[in-house]
């Protein structure tokens, strides 16, 4: 209904502007342009696409108006956006008011449900969430463990198996140091590496050279001349475990910033991060604990389909302790090409877990974990996990979880999240889905080249993509890759799902990979910080002082102290509406900001208003002193709003926090300062002007 009645209006302002710039010829440049806009905006009702009927709806309206026969041309240009931007603002804010005035000033919920923008009391006026996480510092010594493990483990093939080049060892070269050298990472102690050498290697290669590379941070324990255990030393786990907890604390922050939680304080407490968001929207703390603990390691392995592991354990499975509902499926794959370079094809073995009733998915997996840490895989290789879904709906496509499968993985892994570039959550337009999504990934350069040589050596192999030590997909590699790009599909098959999924997932990859897992340790809501005495004596004294500056206003410049007033009520309003836009939240330093630039805005208009004055002593006609003393003032505003910007600068870039919403109002407010202070106020003096005339009353008290 509202979209019908909408379309109509924009489509009849669209037909009048049409018709009248037929009849004015020299009107044409704008009334039909304003026509077309107008016609843009009816679409876009008949749409319902809010924002592009918005937007070319004002337009029409400030291209209509300029079309009129009113005044000058630089008059209806600076009226009209005038007139334009404030209808905005209200749009912005319409939502925020209703809630903030208790429905005093109602909104539709039309309007509501298509406007997301809202401004909300922030954590210290309002309250809201105190999340802590405890990083696993211990994961980010086991990950430098296994650095050092793979650094280990090139050097030795180099001695060993005749590798060359500081590349990662391809098989071939691994199964050979396989025969000489036993090299392994146990689970425990995560910090060791145990090294053997096998009856044929020659211990003296083992020489100074070769521990001196890893003496800085390893200490080797001698067991005998066959034997040796390497650990991490003391003080590099020392340094480990703090820029584990640094990192850790840098990246959640990008990632509560790319939420737009600008207001969200994130700080450090020995191993523990606290994260603490204003509001009361039980879902979006939701999907904040889901952004936030989402580790985003993204690694690329290839799947070892040729080994006969799982196939072996399935013909003695009786001999061992299985899961409840444990079964062995077999499966076609595709294991590579041979020499005629024809698709090779074989039938491998992996294990399914299903999900017990009343059971959910994580618990399905952790049984399956649990398991498989109970198996002995071959030498480097271990087990990954993928989630198996199943269509409920065949007509929305919509799915559920039902159980998890095993992959056998190289345990090399190939390529990690650091040498992605950029990521992008992007439609699907191939022929097989229908609105899915998936997410483009963008390589370094290091990392295009490491893929494009992966994919050209394992043609018609599965290639894993993994995800915080899940499977997210396991696809076939059909030729070589280059370009430095590739994409990660999405597991489920429902758009909305993979939509919600290929968003969370770009924003994680883009603000990167947590250093370790961490895990919540506690959790409460909050009340406001300050106290409602402290809140409510702030607003009265952020009210009182603003008042104060419109009144010395009104009775020092009279009707001119007017117009400064209603430009920084505009002002803002304005504000508060590009605030929202945001999704800010309003704190005790914001509404500091605010009375700041109230000042700020006065202070422009003085600059003014004493500039007209001199032009006015001198004789001047009332239009000459206003375009003059606008002239001679720009300059000085300019001056001081830009200085007060740099401010701003310097405080958004290093301050947190509070600091950090102090410095996006002022920053908001220098700007639309300058546009109610000159633009808007200058429109309403050229009316005053031209309600004067050249010789009547023209006082600025």
């Amino acid at each position: 209904m509202v979209t019908s009645v909408l379309m109509g209006v924009f489509g009849g302002l669209g037909l009048v502007l049409g018709l009248y710039g037929l009849v004015q010829r020299s009107v044409r440049s704008t009334a039909w342009p304003a026509a077309l806009a107008a016609g843009g905006a009816a679409f876009g009702a008949l749409s319902d696409s809010f924002w592009t009927m918005a937007s070319l709806g004002l337009l029409a309206l400030w291209l209509g108006f300029m079309s009129l026969p009113i005044g000058e041309s630089g008059w209806r240009f600076r009226f009209g956006l005038v007139k334009v931007t404030g209808i905005l603002g209200f749009l912005l804010l319409w939502p925020s008011l209703d809630s903030m005035t208790g429905g005093a000033v109602p909104c539709p919920k039309w309007v509501q449900d298509r406007i997301g923008a809202r401004l909300v009391a922030g954590l210290d006026l309002r309250g809201g969430l105190r999340l802590v996480y405890t990083v696993d510092v211990a994961e980010a010594v086991k990950d430098k463990r296994d650095a050092y493990y793979e650094e280990m483990r090139r050097e030795l093939a180099k001695l060993y198996a005749g590798h060359e080049g500081d590349d990662a060892p391809k098989e071939p070269v691994l199964i050979k140091l396989r025969e000489l050298v036993e090299l392994s990472a146990p689970r425990s102690p995560a910090n060791m590496i145990k090294l053997s050498l096998k009856p044929g290697a020659d211990a003296a290669k083992l020489d100074a050279r070769f521990r001196g590379a890893f003496q800085a941070d390893l200490e080797m324990r001698r067991i005998d001349d066959k034997n040796f255990e390497f650990s991490v030393r003391e003080s590099t786990e020392t340094g480990i475990r703090e820029r584990a907890v640094a990192q850790a604390k840098d990246i959640i922050l990008r990632r509560v910033d790319s939420l737009g939680l600008r207001e969200a304080a994130v700080s450090t407490r020995d191993e523990d991060i606290i994260i603490e968001v204003p509001g009361q929207d039980e879902a979006s703390f939701q999907e904040i604990r889901e952004i936030i603990s989402q580790t985003a390691r993204l690694e690329f392995k290839m799947v070892d389909d040729e080994s006969p592991f799982f196939r072996e354990l399935s013909e003695r499975g009786a001999s061992t302790s299985l899961p409840d509902g444990l079964e062995f499926r077999s499966e076609q794959v595709s294991v590579g090409v041979d020499g005629k370079g024809e698709q090779m094809v074989a039938v491998g073995t992996y294990a399914y877990l299903p999900m017990l009733p009343e059971e959910k998915s994580e618990q399905t997996l952790r049984r399956l974990r649990d398991w498989a840490d109970t198996l002995t895989p071959p030498a480097d290789r271990e087990i990954g996990f993928e989630v198996v879904r199943q269509v409920v709906d065949e007509a929305t496509l919509k799915e559920e979880e039902v159980g998890w499968r095993t992959f056998l993985l190289r345990a090399q892994t190939e390529i990690t999240g650091d040498q992605v570039r950029d990521a992008a959550a992007m439609p699907d337009q191939s022929t097989r889905t229908l609105g899915g999504w998936y997410v483009a990934l963008t390589f370094t350069d290091r990392g295009g080249d490491v893929f494009e040589e992966i994919t050209a050596d394992n043609i018609k192999r599965r290639f894993a993509i993994i995800l915080d030590g899940k499977i997210e997909s396991a696809p076939v590699i059909q030729d070589r890759i280059a370009g430095g790009h590739a994409s990660i599909t999405m597991g489920s098959s429902d758009p909305t799902v993979q939509l919600r999924d290929s968003r969370k997932l770009e924003l994680v990859l883009r603000s990167g990979a947590l250093p370790a897992p961490i895990s919540p340790s506690n959790e409460q809501r909050i009340g406001p910080s300050l106290g409602r005495d402290s809140i409510e004596l702030a607003l009265q004294g952020a009210a009182a002082g603003g008042l104060l500056v419109l009144a010395f206003m009104f009775f020092y410049y009279r009707l001119a102290g007017l117009i400064a007033d209603i430009s920084v009520v505009t002002n803002v309003f304005l504000q508060l509406a590009i605030l929202a836009s945001f999704g800010a939240s309003m704190t005790l330093p914001g509404i500091a900001g605010l009375a700041l630039t109230v000042g700020m805005g006065v202070d422009a208009n003085v600059l003014i208003n004493e500039r007209i004055r001199e032009e006015i002593a001198l004789g001047k006609s009332p239009r000459a002193a206003v375009d003059i003393g606008y002239n001679k003032a720009f300059s000085a505003i300019i001056d001081g709003h830009l200085t007060t910007l740099i401010a701003g600068i310097v405080l958004a870039q290093y301050g947190t926090g509070p600091i950090k919403g102090f410095a996006v109002t002022l920053m908001v407010g220098v700007a639309v300062s300058v546009f109610t202070g000159v633009l808007m106020s200058r429109t309403l003096f050229d009316i005053w002007v031209r309600a004067v005339g050249k010789k009547g009353s023209f006082s600025l008290g």
